[in-house]
């Protein structure tokens, strides 16, 4: 997988492309969800920039599941944790929640490997983001859905 520097765009974006594809694919509601939000903008990235990440991700876990990695919806647990631990600002720990909530809530459905990836972004981060909820931060309803979710796994 590729290294990019720590709180940089890239890495938060890649964050945003792990929960856009944990499912296994992008339908149509999740690519209005990108435009709508503006996600590159919001990363701080040129629009084409984002989906080259998209793209370099997919890439790169294809050649990791010739390596005996785990199925695409899934990335090992160690990766996921050095991609995680690429961000520790908080407020860009925020920023990229509420990106990856808004692409994986888009079709109207949290499909497992959604469900793993956000339980495990909240597991790691969840300390930065509750004491900021009501402060600019996450709103509660985000969180009540991330403790709905994380009690049915």
């Amino acid at each position: 997988m590729r290294s990019y520097p720590r709180n940089s765009p890239e890495a938060a974006a890649r964050i945003v492309a792990l929960a856009l594809t944990s499912d296994g694919h992008v339908c149509r509601s999740e690519e209005r969800t990108l435009e709508k939000l503006d996600i590159a903008g919001e990363l701080g990235l040129a629009p084409a920039q984002f989906a080259q990440i998209v793209q370099t991700l997919c890439e790169d876990r294809s050649i990791a599941q010739m390596s005996s990695a785990p199925p695409m919806g899934r990335l090992d647990t160690a990766m996921l944790m050095t991609l995680i631990d690429e961000i520790d600002d908080p407020a860009l720990r925020r920023k990229i929640i509420r990106l990856c909530v808004a692409v994986t809530v888009a079709d109207d459905y949290l499909a497992d490997g959604e469900i793993a990836l956000l339980a495990a972004v909240f597991d790691a981060w969840g300390h930065d983001l509750k004491p900021a909820a009501g402060r600019g931060g996450l709103p509660s309803h985000v969180l009540r859905g991330y403790e709905r979710a994380v009690a049915s796994t």
